[in-house]
Formats: C-alpha cells, sequence, structure tokens
C-alpha cells in the first residue's frame, strides 16, 4: 500500500519575515549608495592620501616617531576627512539643482529625493562642525589650513565661481592643494620646501585634470550652464592650457631632491609621458577618447607620486 500524503495549505505569510529582511537590506544598501553619492566617495578618499602624504613626511623630515604621534595621526585624519566629507556634501546640497541635467549626477540623492535637501544641509554642516572640532586638538595651522581649504571649495567655487567663470578651476585647485599643508602643519610649521612643492604639485596638476573631465562631460557641463574653460573657450584653448600646465610640472621633482633620485626619476618619467599626450591632443579629431586617456592618467599619476613620497621614505631596518 503506497503511503497516504496529506495535502499542507501553503499560507503566503510564511515568506513574510524573509521578504522584509530582504527589503531592510535593500534599503540598507540603498542608504550606504546615497552616502556614497553625497561625500562623493572617490573624490574624497582621493584627498585623503595628500593629508597623509603631508603628515608622514613632515614626520620623516623632522625624525619623529610614527608612534610617539599616533593620536595627533588620528585627529589628523579623522577631523580632516570629515571637514572635507562636509564641504563635499554641500557642495551637493547647493548643486542639486544643476545636477538633475548632468547625466553623471543623476544618482545623487540631491536629484533623487531618496534623502531630503534639508537634511543634506544640516548634514554637511554637522560633519563640517563636528571635524573642525577634532582638529581643535592637533595646532592651529591645521585648523587654518583645513578652513582655507573648506571656504574656498563651498564659498568661493561651489557657491561664488563654478556657475559663472572659467576660473572656478583654479579656485578649486586651491582647495585640494592645501590638503598636504594640512598633515604637515599638525608636525611642524610649512616654511619648508617639501609642503611648498606639494601644494604647488596639486594645485597644477588638477588644472588638466579638470579640463579633461570637462571636455569629457563637455555637452552636460554646456546644459547646465557651469562655465567650464572649454564651454566657454572651446576645446583648442582648453588643450593649449593643458601643455602649459603639464609642462609646469617639470621642474618640481628636482626641488624634491632629499627624496632621492628614484623619486625624481619615476616622477620626471611619468611628467614626459603625460607632456607628450597633452601634446598629442593638439593634434587629434578624437577630443572625448583623448580627454579620457588624459584623465585616466591624472588619476593614475598623482596616486603613485604620492604613494613613491611614501614608499622611499619608509624605515628600512
Amino acid at each position: 500500500m503506497s503511503k497516504l500524503e496529506i495535502p499542507i495549505p501553503w499560507n503566503k505569510d510564511d515568506s513574510q519575515p524573509q521578504s522584509n529582511h530582504y527589503k531592510v537590506k535593500s534599503a540598507f544598501i540603498q542608504f550606504l549608495s546615497d552616502i556614497a553619492y553625497l561625500i562623493k566617495a572617490p573624490v574624497l578618499l582621493a584627498n585623503i592620501l595628500p593629508v597623509f602624504t603631508g603628515y608622514w613626511l613632515s614626520l620623516h623630515f623632522t625624525n619623529s616617531s610614527f608612534g610617539n604621534h599616533f593620536l595627533m595621526f588620528f585627529f589628523v585624519i579623522t577631523g580632516s576627512t570629515l571637514v572635507m566629507a562636509g564641504a563635499l556634501v554641500i557642495n551637493n546640497w547647493y548643486d542639486h539643482d544643476i545636477d538633475k541635467v548632468m547625466a553623471r549626477t543623476l544618482k545623487r540623492p540631491t536629484v533623487t529625493g531618496n534623502i531630503p535637501l534639508s537634511s543634506v544641509y544640516w548634514l554637511g554642516i554637522s560633519l563640517s562642525v563636528l571635524g573642525f572640532i577634532l582638529l581643535l586638538f592637533t595646532t592651529w595651522s591645521t585648523v587654518l589650513y583645513s578652513f582655507i581649504g573648506w571656504f574656498t571649495y563651498v564659498v568661493l567655487y561651489t557657491m561664488w565661481t563654478k556657475r559663472r567663470y572659467t576660473l572656478n578651476t583654479v579656485i578649486g585647485s586651491i582647495s585640494g592643494a592645501v590638503t598636504p599643508l594640512i598633515g604637515w602643519a599638525a608636525i611642524a610649521p610649512v616654511n619648508h620646501i617639501v609642503p611648498i612643492i606639494l601644494f604647488l604639485l596639486l594645485f597644477i596638476w588638477q588644472m588638466p585634470h579638470t579640463f579633461a573631465i570637462a571636455i569629457r562631460k563637455y555637452e552636460e557641463y554646456r546644459e547646465a550652464r557651469v562655465a567650464m574653460l572649454p564651454v566657454v573657450h572651446g576645446f583648442p584653448i582648453t588643450k593649449r592650457q593643458t601643455v602649459v600646465y603639464i609642462a609646469c610640472l617639470l621642474p618640481l621633482p628636482f626641488y624634491l631632491g632629499d627624496l632621492g633620485t628614484a623619486f625624481i626619476g619615476i616622477t620626471t618619467i611619468m611628467n614626459f609621458l603625460w607632456l607628450a599626450l597633452a601634446f598629442y591632443g593638439l593634434f587629434t579629431k578624437y577630443d572625448t577618447k583623448w580627454a579620457t586617456i588624459v584623465f585616466l592618467y591624472s588619476v593614475n599619476y598623482i596616486t603613485i607620486v604620492f604613494l613613491v613620497m611614501v614608499i622611499v621614505t619608509w624605515p628600512v631596518g
């Protein structure tokens, strides 16, 4: 005889806890994604490296121990990261209107409405204030350079020049260039050739880097009426200025002779390769493709240069 099987009715509510679990998980992932867009995570991470490098080199050139200054390191890195994150969030809050017409910014929560604008504003203010409070445990010079970076990016760049003048790229470059000064000033005064050259290197580097972005996203910037150089004056002048700024990088490694011949050699080779790429842009008709290559090269360039600075000064033995 076969075994009698009694069918058990399925209760559709049985799957509800599992469904709720996935909904909560999905909502949490979306929240993390929104926060990453708000703080512009890739930009933020790219700015932390120069802060660390400035701090590291300051220890090296003053013969100071990292272990003896670890608490200072914590306050500098954490405080400056929060200040920069706050500035980036406020930038998102202020630019929510033009972000709606740019394809690369459509996923930002200020555009999608996932996070209310008022909440975004107060998040930016809170992160900034908390960051400055932590930086008060470092030095007044570090606080000063952090404020210069914050004020330049939020007020002078975001609120004043970005939509009005092509000078916006120069102003924005200042805010990024002070990052190594923030780290260095936590240990020693910045009246030293190394932090000065680091400032100049970052300032000059950001010009062709930003020009490449502006050419790649030309249509979006034009639609949003953002006064980027290629939008206002065209590609030819933007390409020529790219060549000029990259050429200005050539002498800088030689002012950092104390970092050794390996650093000078690697950086100089990278400078000449980038300059050759810039000259190629003067003759190519494939502007977007060329700008993409310049952009990718610039990102790798600045990362490698600052990492090499740390590597060549790493204690041996």
